[in-house]
């Protein structure tokens, strides 16, 4: 729903940038404002969304750390708009403030060829991402969902990085 109100904003603002004139500038800032303010709305739903089916179900949260997304990936213009507009990193602070206020365990993972392993066999191959949405391993051909098995493996790094901070629980010997 959010790429489709971006891309009507996108279609309303070329049509205000071609008249030049001093209302039309005015009428753009508006605009501008008016865009942030639905989109940081937005993302305050889907992370109160994500952060309470957390608590919910007493479950952690694994976000990719995307530093720096913008400058090593490359894609095609339209695809390059959509990545340029989606404000990932307020959508994580969302997160971060709203799961630290609810006491969910939240942690970052390196987001490295999650979208190219196998949740079931953790074979790595380029090419078992078949298309944007179809991921069928080369190594035991299990077919899923490109994205489901992509935050399979997030969560799986996140329970590692999790596990690899907490305090040992064995007993000490005497």
């Amino acid at each position: 729903a959010l790429n489709r109100y971006r891309k009507r904003q996108l279609a309303l603002r070329a049509k205000l940038q071609k008249k030049r004139t001093k209302s039309a500038k005015r009428r753009l800032k508006e605009r501008s404002r008016r865009e942030a303010r639905h989109v940081k709305n937005t993302n305050h739903i889907i992370a109160k969304t994500i952060v309470t089916e957390a608590e919910r179900t007493s479950a952690g949260i694994s976000l990719e750390e995307l530093k720096g997304i913008r400058q090593r990936v490359r894609l095609r213009k339209p695809q390059r708009v959509a990545l340029h507009s989606w404000s990932f990193a307020q959508l994580g602070d969302f997160i971060v403030y709203k799961a630290k206020r609810a006491g969910v365990p939240l942690v970052f993972v390196d987001p490295a060829y999650t979208s190219r392993t196998c949740a079931e066999c953790g074979h790595v191959d380029k090419r078992s991402r078949v298309d944007q949405g179809l991921f069928i391993c080369r190594g035991c051909g299990v077919v899923a969902h490109a994205d489901r098995n992509a935050s399979h493996n997030i969560a799986t790094r996140g329970e590692s990085v999790w596990n690899a901070g907490r305090e040992s629980r064995v007993p000490a010997t005497p």
